[in-house]
């Protein structure tokens, strides 16, 4: 039976790029979860990619057919984006390992859908002065920096991250990514231990 090891972490802690390499190891063999938000895409994002770029509509239209696993809606100030994980047929843990990334309340989801024994947390920290220096200098290579969206998702990441919040799900083993190689070498000693 295969496993979900879905990684998780504050915003700017690294996850996309940990996702992407771990995503493109063919020694791991994991099959990428995607995804779908109705935010824009960023700069050098492509849809199908990191994220299937969608709209409120087709989120309503999995969501009446029941196929919507797990939603987590974030007021911005740029307007609603919503992040959302579909039974699309994407997943068949007969099938092999995925690899997912998403937040505390979405891993549970998944969890709760998938059974706990199928889905693997794999929990990224920074230190937060390192997070905040990462998401600015991330920012700033944007066409349009989106300055206050970081502020709020920063803030917010404090109370949705809280160490009650990781305790709640069960998150034991954490990865420091202060050295992106290193942090990726473990993660993917972890994964090869798992499966």
């Amino acid at each position: 039976m295969g496993k979900i090891f879905y990684i998780m972490g504050k915003s700017a802690s690294g996850k996309d790029k940990i996702y992407s390499r771990l995503a493109g190891n063919k020694g791991l063999n994991l099959k990428k979860l995607i995804l779908y938000t109705t935010r824009p895409v960023r700069d050098g994002e492509e849809n199908g990619k990191q994220y299937y770029f969608t709209d409120e509509k087709k989120l309503q239209e999995f969501k009446a057919e029941g196929k919507v696993i797990e939603s987590r809606a974030y007021n911005t100030v740029y307007g609603v984006w919503t992040y959302f994980t579909a039974d699309d047929g994407q997943i068949d843990l007969k099938k092999g390992h995925y690899l997912g990334i998403g937040t505390l309340e979405s891993y549970q989801k998944m969890r709760n859908y998938y059974g706990e024994s199928n889905v693997i947390p794999v929990y990224i920290e920074v230190e937060d002065g390192e997070r905040l220096i990462r998401a600015i200098k991330r920012e700033k290579e944007q066409e349009t920096p989106k300055y206050e969206e970081l502020c709020r998702r920063f803030l917010a990441d404090q109370e949705d991250f809280s160490e009650e919040k990781i305790q709640e799900a069960g998150i034991s083993r954490r990865f420091e990514n202060d050295d992106l190689d290193v942090c990726v070498r473990n993660i993917t000693d972890f994964i090869n231990s798992m499966s």
